[in-house]
């Protein structure tokens, strides 16, 4: 096999979280131009649709599951779903994510029980209803945060929490399912890339912190993560297990 063969996903399910914009729709469309048959689920199902023309395009097949990933039940009625249409599943990419900025002294604990459920309770139950059915050799894609690793400009207590805490998951679940089951966990931890949930933080403070703080000194583009998500999903990164890969422009090495 040829290194190039080694990030192919060609005869590969994949299944993505959060798919209706933004990165999660970036990482569909990127999965499908290795070669993977793409799920989209997210709780926009209408918002599916641009995205599975687009993968059409590519030659690849796409099927959109209305999924809210903080029910158990609709996550593992997804699985289903691309069991049933592909006969199986071998890549999940969890990037379904609620950011929110809100100083600690005020914030609900409605507000941050939402947080919580969607960033590290829906990951958790749709990595369980996926490694139920996951073949040997499979991979999980854990989409975490640079602030799971470091500090925000922002008041982001509930977001940070629940991305250090999709950190620490990545790992057990891989100490628990890499050897036993064949399925490796692995995580991104991305710094800001322009996405729906960076466009309403402030720019010229979010320009200041990036300056300060990345060596690169610039937001990342979609392709930049795109590539570190695939090569997760593949074989290319098959002696990689339980890590968590900053993709961040050199922020967390600050």
């Amino acid at each position: 096999m040829s290194i190039l063969d080694r990030f192919s996903l060609s005869g590969k399910i994949a299944l993505v979280t959060g798919a209706s914009s933004g990165l999660g729709a970036g990482f569909a469309v990127a999965l499908a131009e290795a070669g993977a048959d793409v799920v989209l689920a997210a709780r926009r199902r209408d918002r599916l649709g641009a995205t599975c023309r687009e993968i059409e395009q590519l030659g690849r097949a796409a099927l959109a599951v209305q999924t809210d990933v903080t029910d158990p039940a609709q996550c593992r009625a997804a699985v289903e779903a691309a069991v049933g249409r592909f006969g199986r599943l071998d890549v999940l990419v969890n990037n379904a994510g609620l950011g929110t900025a809100v100083p600690a002294l005020r914030e609900t604990p409605e507000q941050f029980r939402e947080v919580i459920d969607v960033n590290l309770m829906g990951a958790y139950w749709m990595a369980q209803a996926a490694a139920q059915v996951m073949p040997p050799g499979s991979s999980i894609v854990n989409i975490a945060s640079l602030l799971g690793l470091v500090k925000s400009f922002l008041p982001q207590a509930a977001y940070a929490a629940s991305k250090a805490g999709l950190i620490g998951l990545t790992r057990d679940l891989n100490q628990q399912w890499s050897g036993r089951r064949g399925i490796r966990v692995n995580a991104v931890a991305p710094g800001y890339f322009r996405s729906e949930m960076t466009e309403p933080l402030p720019r010229a403070k979010l320009d200041a912190f990036i300056a300060s703080t990345s060596t690169l000194g610039r937001m990342g583009e979609q392709h930049e993560l795109d590539t570190a998500v695939v090569f997760l999903a593949s074989p290319a990164s098959s002696y990689i297990a339980g890590v968590t890969l900053a993709v961040d422009g050199g922020m967390s090495g600050h």
